[in-house]
């Protein structure tokens, strides 16, 4: 089981990993949205927002507007490091119920195209 620091960092180099993104398919997959991130085995949630300008960096605070997060995913935390790091692909790992995603399907959609 991974720490919690070891899932912000990993959280962190998600952020990075996005802003690599070229322009062009920013502007065609990114809408504004709220994310939260639950590790199941570590009983903790991260909250971060994607947008045009990039993935902001994830927090432990929840929005002070309390407003609810569009795209909540669920993972543990060996999950959530594996797939930053390129070992767990992501489809594999949805259609084998080791992450869960909840989100309107225009989401999942755009989603797809950014991981």
């Amino acid at each position: 089981m991974a720490s919690v620091d070891e899932c912000r960092a990993a959280l962190d180099k998600l952020g990075e990993q996005f802003g690599e993104l070229d322009g062009e398919t920013r502007s065609k997959h990114v809408v504004d949205r709220r994310l939260s991130c639950r590790i199941t085995d570590l009983e903790v949630t991260f909250y971060g927002r994607i947008h045009q300008g990039g993935l902001d960096s994830f927090t432990q605070d929840p929005p002070a507007d309390g407003r609810p997060a569009e795209v909540r995913i669920k993972i543990s935390s060996d999950d959530l490091l594996a797939m930053v790091n390129g070992e767990l692909d992501m489809a594999k790992a949805l259609f084998g119920g080791r992450v869960k995603i909840d989100a309107s399907l225009g989401d999942l959609l755009r989603l797809r195209k950014l991981l």
